[in-house]
This record gives C-alpha cells, structure tokens and sequence, in this order.
C-alpha cells in the first residue's frame, strides 16, 4: 500500500524510460493509505492529485508548480490558503546542520516527548516540527539550518522569491518548513489554511534532486507537489456554504385548489420561455404569509402571486425578493415579457 505518489512515480519512470536525459512533466491521481490516527481532514485511505517535473534544475521549475497550484486555488474559487516556504539546502549543509543538531537534542533528550526521542537520530529535522506546546521554548532555540546554508543555496531561493513575487504570489518563509518526507532537498512549500483544524496543509512539495539517483537512476533533479482530495473537497464545501445556490430562481404563490393547479401550468409555461430555469410552486396550501415564508427560504428572486382573484382577472403578482421593487400585477399573457425585460435568467 502506497503511502504517497512521488516515489511510486519515479519507479514508474525509470521502469519505461521515461526520464532518461529528458526532461518530463508527469501528473498522477490515485489513492494513498498511511496508518494514522483519523480525524478531521485525515484519513487511513484517502486520495491523492500530483504533479511531478524530471530533469530541470532551474530554480524557474519551483516557481512555476507554486503559480500553477495558485493558479488552481483561483479556478476553484479559494482565497483562504496561504503559502509557506523553506530552503533545506544543499545535502552538505542538511549534513552539517543535522550534526549540531543532534548535539544539541541530545543534551535536552529528558524534555523531549516520546516522538522526538524516536526521531531525534533518524531524522532530526523533524522534531523542528513537533506542535508539542512543552517543546516549542526547546526548539525555537534549536541551531537554524539556514546558518548552515551554502551560497548556492541562498541564491537559489532567493531566485524563487523573485520570482514568486514577480508573479504577484504572497508567501511567507517559515524556517521551521522541514517537510515529513527525507528525500527533500533545497525548495520546500506547503500551502495551508485555518479552516480544516490542525491538519490545515492542503498541498505540499518540493524539490527532490536525489531520489531518482536513490531509486536507481541516473542523477536527476527533480520537484512536485500533491494535493490531498478529501481535504481539498472539505475545504471547497466549506468555502462555497454562504455561495450555494437557491433551490428556486422563482416561487410561485397559490391560493386555493384552482390556483395550484394553474400554477402548475404556468410553470411549464416558463419553463419553455426560459430553459433551465428553477421553479417552484406552493403544493398543498397554506395561508400567505407561510407562502412567502418558503418562498424566502427557497432563494428565489422573485414570487408570482396567483390566487382566486387573480384568475378570475387573468393577472400575476409579481414581488420581488430580494431586493426593493414595488409589487405589480401584470396580465398573464404578458409575464413572460415583463421577465425578458427584467433580464432573468436562471443562476447557473
């Protein structure tokens, strides 16, 4: 059982040569399993979107997946994620870094919980990232790995950065962003947002320059980013509550047996004049206000109004909902005009 994409996809690769001294863009979908405590936006088996570029260096390819995730959170209507970044460096600075840093957990290992201990020699950088509310004083004092970055690095980011924000991406950089998985290397994000609880990242990647070499490859720089579904559907479901659409673009109000089964015509009626158009007729009484009652809940933009007297005189009441209009009554034969002229169309 896959615990995640990446790797699965660069086996995939270099079983059928797809990455040999060429350069690939690659995309995956499928589900993922990881023995974890479930909980809100966490699951045992769950869904995984990815992305994964081969044989590009360029700093360039770690802006462009960032702008192509944003690019995402745009079309689906997203606002509230925000972007976090890192630089992990190169393996020489992880290397030196990850030495100081075991020293220092070390002479501290009696306040470090059960986790940190178990991760404290495997790997360190992890622990960075405990949110053990007894830990955090221990770990903001923790030796940085930026201190430990070479020069390469340092320029390599600060080219994504420029490029993030010529893009018009806002980020902020978290030098605590270490990533759960120990293949990373150099560029690191994470996009998160506070509507989920704690299990707030809802895309994650990065680049991984060694893997390919790991899995036994050539040498191939690489970077990409996955999207857990079941956290991205909650979020969208979340986000869009206030947007959902009404159930009715129009109501239509009647009064008595005669009317419900005008009503009923009427709205085959101006279902013809405007396809696709929701319309919802009162069923089964009720007085006028517990009429408009549901008219309101329904959503619709307008009531028609059609009651014994109004038969009889061969007209509609037409009342606006959702806005200030004065009530009018208009001939039956001449309703649809009035709503061609009002510009109504149904909300798709």
């Amino acid at each position: 059982l896959r615990p995640e994409g990446t790797a699965s996809c660069v086996r995939a690769c270099l079983q059928h040569g797809l990455i040999h001294n060429q350069q690939r863009k690659l995309w995956y979908c499928g589900p993922m399993f990881r023995h974890e405590r479930p909980q809100k936006g966490r699951y045992r088996q769950f869904h995984q979107f990815g992305v994964e570029a081969f044989g590009i260096a360029s700093p360039a390819l770690d802006a462009e997946l960032i702008i192509m995730v944003a690019r995402i959170w745009r079309e689906l209507g997203l606002h509230d994620i925000h972007l976090e970044i890192n630089t992990l460096g190169s393996t020489e600075a992880r290397l030196a870094h990850r030495a100081v840093l075991i020293e220092y957990l070390e002479s501290y290992v009696d306040k470090l919980d059960k986790d940190a201990r178990r991760r404290m020699y495997s790997n360190p950088l992890r622990v960075l990232d405990s949110k053990n509310p007894d830990m955090q004083s221990l770990i903001e004092a923790a030796p940085k790995l930026t201190d430990y970055l070479d020069e390469t690095s340092q320029r390599e980011f600060q080219q994504v950065q420029d490029l993030l924000k010529a893009a018009g991406i806002s980020y902020r950089v978290n030098p605590r962003l270490v990533r759960g998985l120990d293949y990373y290397n150099k560029t690191v994000f994470e996009w998160v947002t506070t509507r989920l609880g704690s299990q707030g990242t809802v895309c994650a990647g990065g680049r991984y320059d060694t893997l390919v070499d790991q899995l036994g490859g050539r040498s191939t720089p690489a970077a990409g980013f996955a999207i857990g579904l079941e956290r991205l559907v909650a979020l969208i479901e979340e986000a869009h509550e206030a947007q959902r659409l009404p159930d009715a673009d129009l109501y239509i109000l009647a009064m008595g047996s005669h009317a419900e089964a005008e009503a009923l015509v009427m709205a085959e009626q101006l279902r013809d004049a405007f396809p696709g158009l929701r319309i919802m007729s009162n069923l089964g009484g009720g007085s006028l206000k517990a009429q408009f009652k549901r008219a309101d809940r329904s959503g619709a933009r307008y009531a028609l109004i059609l009651g014994e007297d109004e038969l009889q005189r061969g007209v509609v009441g037409v009342k606006a909902l959702r806005h200030d209009e004065e009530q009018q009554e208009i001939a039956r034969d001449s309703l649809v005009d009035l709503l061609s002229q009002k510009n109504f169309r149904p909300e798709h």
